[in-house]
């Protein structure tokens, strides 16, 4: 399974931004969709994820700020980031997990990582 991520850049504090992350290859289902983020000397951290039903979970440090949303036949999902901070600086993690077509075995894929850079 790939994923593809996009839509991460420089912006300042205050500002909106929207990833997307595409996923392709033997999948047979998606049961979950989410982004994570890494800042420089921290752990990855979980910020947003959605469920096959629809169901969201969101970090409170973003609640209220970021919405996560899918587009199921596309297999891609998106987080719309408005109001940031510039502790939202990170590199932002796009997490799928699954069932592949051709062994019906879990899978867990991450993308490459987009920047994501909040300016003062």
């Amino acid at each position: 399974v790939q994923l593809v991520e996009s839509g991460g850049g420089l912006v300042q504090a205050g500002g909106s931004l929207r990833l997307s992350c595409a996923a392709s290859g033997s999948i047979y289902s998606i049961d979950a969709m989410g982004w994570y983020r890494q800042a420089p000397g921290k752990q990855r951290e979980l910020v947003a994820v959605i469920t096959n039903r629809g169901d969201t979970n969101y970090a409170d440090f973003v609640k209220g700020r970021f919405t996560i949303s899918r587009d199921s036949p596309k297999n891609t999902v998106y987080l719309q980031m408005n109001s940031l901070k510039p502790e939202d600086t990170a590199v932002y993690y796009c997490n799928v997990e699954g069932i592949l077509t051709t062994t019906l075995v879990d899978f867990d894929s991450w993308g490459q990582g987009t920047q994501v850079t909040v300016s003062s």
